[in-house]
């Protein structure tokens, strides 16, 4: 017998990189009835360094879905569960009273270049890659517990466990240590056909299985929140709560991505490009990766580390008293910058911007890139550096997306979500570069709507996941502009061109940032 009638209401808490977004869904037709965000800094005192505070994030969590809850007027016995997203590939080390001993190390920390590269070179990275699902790469927790073994090697020795975010709010909740197969796959240790943890990576990284969370299915169900948590958010203590899934794959069950022929891109604070397979697939060269959504669902594509973290840069730093120009207008900075940029024609009028502040991930994976204005001249100014800015991030999506065709085959469509799919202006542009058409669901926040659908999945209100493309209502269609496509495909060439020619200056800049 179904508890909807009685229990409405879903939860989902979304835990990102800047900000912790939660809503309030109606499970009956996927509705989102309230919604709250909640921000939080990252700490970069040197470029390769990005660290968040645990605790910042927790109460995050905790204060987004008390807020949510009292925006939708929800009672707490009219919760049917609360269902979690999380960004990918935190680390942190925890003493046994669960206290953390390091703050939560984030995708975009960049310390661990060095044994990355020392990894491929050295230990069978590309096999080691074949059966985690995870590139080798500074982001991924294994490198940088191989890092920690050398470079903190008091600390790796006393922590009782590494954890990621999701895990350690679930442990505020409920005392104990469970993570997700999806967050597992994307940790760098974990074995994709096994569903457990990967001895020679354990091995590598100088730990034990015991010293990690213990596995289990993303629709794995915790119950007994601790009681004091409990009414601080509106909750019952014996709400169920879903383990649920990494925010990208669910991005793709929340946007409808699942048929072939569509691709998944969301940009939040970085980026990615993703298509459904239906059994683990990875790359022969490594430039992919292959995270669980379900034991019989996987996601395969590749992430960028400079998404929406671009734009916010150009906001704080570039283009400072044109955002409080905005500001001063009653308009949000975002929207009147990107006024600005579309003053500029397709192609910035020969400007390019090689986004590449925090390193880069997909295709290429190289840490040490950074960020490049090429083609700069006299006759540019601040507007066309901002359009720059925002075509090349786009540039970066296309180059991942050219290596997922090689796997999944040409794309007919794409799905687009994340906080990029707020602006037409960006969506277009997409469309333009891709050549691709761009669809926007209604509801924009994606990984929400997936962890409410993995949640009715998890309680046994659905089958399967084929009721998401009833909530899926989409909206706005970009064509592409064919002038604007052959624009911007001999741009992209130049690009890539630009990027790759910089090989070895690249490791020559990261270098001296380092000192």
């Amino acid at each position: 017998m179904s508890l909807l009638a009685k229990k409405p209401y879903i939860v989902a808490a979304d835990i990102g990189t800047t900000s912790t977004k939660t809503l309030v869904i109606r499970a009956a037709d996927g509705t989102v009835l309230a919604s709250h965000s909640i921000e939080y800094p990252l700490y970069t005192p040197k470029a390769d360094v990005a660290e968040q505070d645990p605790d910042e994030i927790y109460r995050a969590v905790v204060d987004g879905v008390g807020a949510v809850i009292r925006k939708a007027g929800a009672a707490p016995e009219e919760i049917l569960c609360v269902s979690f997203s999380s960004a990918m590939h935190s680390l942190i080390a925890v003493d046994r009273g669960g206290n953390p001993l390091t703050r939560c190390i984030t995708w975009a920390d960049n310390r661990a270049a060095a044994v990355a590269d020392r990894i491929k070179k050295e230990h069978q990275g590309l096999e080691i890659y074949r059966r985690t699902g995870t590139p080798i790469h500074p982001m991924s927790p294994f490198v940088k517990l191989v890092w920690m073994k050398d470079a903190m090697k008091e600390l790796h020795a006393a922590a009782h466990k590494f954890i990621g975010i999701k895990e350690y709010v679930h442990y505020k909740w409920f005392g104990d240590y469970y993570i997700d197969y999806s967050c597992a796959s994307a940790t760098g240790l974990f074995n994709l056909k096994a569903l457990d943890w990967d001895e020679e990576a354990l091995a590598l990284a100088g730990i034990t299985a015991d010293r990690l969370a213990k596995p289990v299915s993303t629709t794995h169900i915790l119950e007994g929140i601790e009681p004091g948590v409990a009414s601080a958010m509106g909750l019952l203590p014996s709400t169920p709560v879903v383990a649920g899934a990494t925010d990208g794959v669910l991005a793709n069950l929340g946007s409808g991505a699942f048929e072939p022929g569509i691709f998944a891109v969301s940009i939040g604070t970085s980026g990615a490009v993703r298509s459904v397979v239906r059994e683990p697939v990875t790359d022969p060269e490594g430039r992919l990766f292959c995270y669980a959504l379900k034991e019989d669902f996987w996601v395969i594509g590749g992430a960028i580390n400079n998404g929406g973290i671009m734009f916010r840069w150009v906001r704080d730093h570039l283009a400072t008293l044109e955002a409080e120009e905005g500001r001063k207008l009653g308009l949000d900075p975002y929207d009147h910058l990107t006024r600005i940029a579309e003053g500029v024609p397709a192609g910035s009028e020969g400007l390019i911007f090689l986004p590449l502040l925090a390193g880069e991930r997909a295709p290429y994976w190289n840490a040490n890139a950074r960020g490049v204005f090429f083609g700069l001249s006299l006759a540019h100014e601040k507007k066309h550096m901002i359009r720059a800015v925002l075509e090349g991030v786009i540039y970066r999506i296309h180059s991942v997306a050219e290596a997922l065709v090689e796997t999944a085959g040409k794309p007919k469509e794409i799905r687009a979500s994340g906080g990029f799919a707020r602006s037409p202006f960006w969506r277009q542009i997409m469309a333009d570069v891709t050549g691709t058409p761009v669809v926007v669901p209604d509801a924009i926040e994606a990984s929400g709507l997936g962890a409410a659908q993995l949640g009715l999945l998890a309680l046994g209100e659905v089958k399967d996941f084929n009721g998401i493309h009833a909530w899926v209502r989409t909206g706005n269609r970009h064509e592409a502009d064919a002038a604007h496509h052959e624009t911007y495909k001999e741009l992209t060439r130049i690009y890539m061109e630009v990027y790759h020619q910089l090989g070895s200056q690249f490791d020559d800049i990261a270098a001296f940032q380092k000192k």
